[in-house]
């Protein structure tokens, strides 16, 4: 297995996390966005990192190899009433799929939330995506439900699982 690093981003990686996201969007079908990447400036991308970075609740992790960034994960904290709570996020370059970097992220990911007060880790998967799946339900989440149609694609609809991760339970 080859080495790499895990670090939070910083509004320096800006331009290599925008070209990493379009390289990521044209190699699978399983996120919300394709080839065409996301739609955001380096200046939007860079204010976007240096507000998760403010943000007590929220981290965006880049992971490194050679210089090239091949995988990510995030937690984006709720405010208020909801303060206890975030969505995670995450994705890998294809070809580093089945090499540990996603269950790394997650770890990484779950670590921040339980130093950081966050109980309770929501996220959305394709429901087909059972590589994905399989590896949230290894690491304590659990399925919640199922959005129907949750998007569209060259004409199908795809159905999304929700899924949850609950760490008060460790607390007691």
């Amino acid at each position: 297995m080859e080495e790499f690093d895990i670090k939070e981003a910083t509004p320096k990686d800006a331009e290599k996390i925008i070209a990493y996201l379009a390289q990521v969007g044209g190699e699978t079908d399983y996120l919300s966005f394709g080839k065409e990447g996301l739609p955001i400036s380096i200046e939007e991308e860079e204010k976007f990192i240096q507000n998760i970075n403010k943000e007590e609740h929220s981290v965006l992790y880049v992971v490194w190899e050679n210089g090239e960034i091949i995988g990510d994960a995030s937690l984006s904290g709720f405010s208020r009433r909801m303060s206890h709570r975030a969505e995670f996020g995450i994705s890998v370059v294809k070809s580093e799929w089945g090499q540990g970097i996603g269950s790394a992220l997650l770890q990484k990911c779950i670590m921040y939330a339980k130093e950081h007060a966050i109980e309770l880790i929501n996220l959305e998967v394709r429901s087909d995506n059972i590589r994905a799946i399989h590896v949230y339900e290894k690491y304590g989440f659990r399925k919640i439900g199922t959005s129907p149609a949750y998007y569209k694609m060259d004409g199908t609809y795809y159905d999304f699982d929700l899924m949850v991760l609950d760490l008060r339970r460790e607390r007691r």
